[in-house]
């Protein structure tokens, strides 16, 4: 009856302290990262600048079109002389004064320059801004993966020291009891004062412990709230029930993980942006061919001179014309530079092989983490079944006197560390199930 009631009192003190809290689920967790994280929004900010980048528009295959305008004014006064020269009558001829003179010039054309054809660099050029997108697209998903998987490893952890958390009171709830009990047998001289002294000491450390545990979690909710993006104190309650996913559905993942790791995949967009490097390169060989055309428009407006009257002279034009480029040899710039694609398709091709040994490496260790992790948990399981049954029947024999204050404490100790391991086995063995399916390629795509 005892053993009930203290399981009720200590239910009612933990719901009272989860109302106080934000009650963060899992899945409003992952929200909040993949829609507040900063590693993520910078990596989303730079896969848009990648995808910019590849758009039509940074193609080249678009021509340039300039419009291009000016006018010019021009104010003067003149005084022309006529030194020797004379009028009919034989009078000197007079000055002629020009005041005021404006000459006015405007201008404005349309050029358009189209490149036809560059020996196919502009093409290969293009697919490679596709597929550097495409990369990004890559990196993009493979830093929420990390993200996720760091998430929680944090969040994992919160709950972990909330279960701990709640061990410790357990742990301090009974010993204060046992305090009670051997102060009051004390009192009517049925034991001795070293049994309250040791029940005191049981209860500080018990205390300190709990102290300190504090301090960790709020350091991991700290953690949590940074992963999050939200205020640092936020005081934030986890979920602390998990699911496993089904062994045989992880298994099918598996068998197809060579095709969705994401590590792979990128080590194949690499390979492929280094062959449309070397296409690139090899264009220089290639001549090039260039079509221009320009419209104009003219206007000037010259001011009467002394011989000539002023004049408004409007012109048009319109040019069209093709240029062909082949540049027949460069110093060896382009033989160096495709030279040094080939070495980089090369080098890309062994850290493909690399990559690829590597994956099988991870994803057979993962298996075995995995698989040793679930065992764990089982086994810590069952521990705790011992341990509670043990530390109910030792409690039932220190009342009734048959065992001492140390052989329950033990008992007590064994239950707590048996608690603790199977909360610390219980989210390795979740985590361990993550990274397995990180690897699988299949973490965006399962509900956890």
């Amino acid at each position: 009856m005892k053993h009930i009631q203290f399981i009720f009192i200590l239910l009612v003190f933990n719901l009272t302290e989860i109302r106080a809290q934000q009650l963060l689920s899992k899945d409003v967790a992952l929200s909040l990262t993949l829609e507040n994280n900063f590693g993520i929004k910078m990596t989303r900010n730079i896969n848009e600048i990648n995808k910019n980048n590849s758009e039509l528009l940074n193609s080249g295959f678009l021509p340039n079109i300039t419009l291009s305008g000016g006018g010019n004014f021009t104010a003067s006064d003149s005084d022309i002389a006529f030194p020797g020269q004379f009028t009919e009558d034989g009078a000197p001829r007079p000055s002629v004064d020009l005041n005021d003179q404006e000459a006015r010039r405007y201008n404005a054309g349309v050029n358009l320059n189209y490149t036809l054809f560059d020996g196919l660099g502009r093409k290969f050029t293009y697919k490679r801004l596709k597929e550097q997108y495409a990369l990004s697209e890559l990196q993009l998903r493979e830093t929420i993966e990390q993200t996720i998987l760091q998430l929680f490893s944090v969040y994992f952890e919160v709950a972990r020291l909330t279960e701990t958390k709640a061990n410790f009171k357990q742990t301090l709830f009974v010993s204060k009891q046992r305090q009670k009990r051997a102060e009051t047998a004390y009192t009517f001289g049925q034991i001795n004062k070293l049994a309250v002294l040791n029940a005191q000491v049981d209860v500080t450390n018990d205390s300190i412990n709990l102290l300190q545990l504090n301090q960790q979690l709020d350091n991991a909710k700290r953690d949590l709230n940074l992963i999050i993006n939200q205020p640092i104190e936020t005081d934030l309650g986890v979920e602390t029930n998990l699911d496993f996913i089904p062994v045989i559905q992880i298994e099918k993942w598996l068998q197809t993980a060579s095709q969705f790791n994401v590590s792979l995949l990128q080590q194949q967009s690499n390979s492929q942006i280094n062959a449309y490097d070397l296409k690139v390169n090899q264009s220089g060989y290639l001549p090039t061919l260039g079509l221009n055309g320009s419209y104009g428009w003219n206007l000037n407006q010259s001011p009467a001179s002394a011989f000539f009257p002023g004049t408004n002279n409007t012109t048009l034009s319109f040019g069209f014309g093709a240029t062909l480029n082949w540049n027949l040899f460069d110093g060896g710039r382009t033989i160096t530079q495709v030279k040094n694609a080939k070495i980089a398709v090369e080098n890309q091709r062994i850290q493909e092989e690399e990559t690829k040994l590597t994956f099988e490496r991870n994803l057979r260790n993962a298996q075995q983490s995995y698989q040793n992790a679930v065992k764990i948990y089982t086994i810590q399981s069952k521990q705790v079944e011992t341990g509670t049954y043990n530390f109910e029947r030792s409690q039932a024999q220190y009342r009734l006197g048959s065992i001492t204050a140390i052989e329950f404490r033990q008992a007590q100790v064994n239950l707590r560390n048996a608690q603790l391991e199977r909360a610390a086995a219980k989210y390795q063995a979740k985590l361990a199930e993550l990274n397995l399916i990180q690897l699988s390629g299949q973490l965006l795509n399962v509900e956890l």
